[in-house]
């Protein structure tokens, strides 16, 4: 029985694809923060040259 519980790996590979995926999410949000500061101060820049 404790053989057979460390060959199981199918929560190993749970696992794996849990701190994937929260290095996914980590990257869009951190791009999509970078995108919506350079927007902004790209909207920021027009909205002053046309006062």
């Amino acid at each position: 029985m404790f053989a057979r519980f460390l060959k199981d790996e199918s929560g190993a590979t749970a696992i794996e694809y849990g701190l994937i995926a929260a290095l996914i999410a980590v990257a869009i949000i951190g791009g999509v923060t970078a995108l919506g500061s350079n927007a902004s101060a790209t909207f920021n820049t027009v909205a002053a040259e046309m006062v």
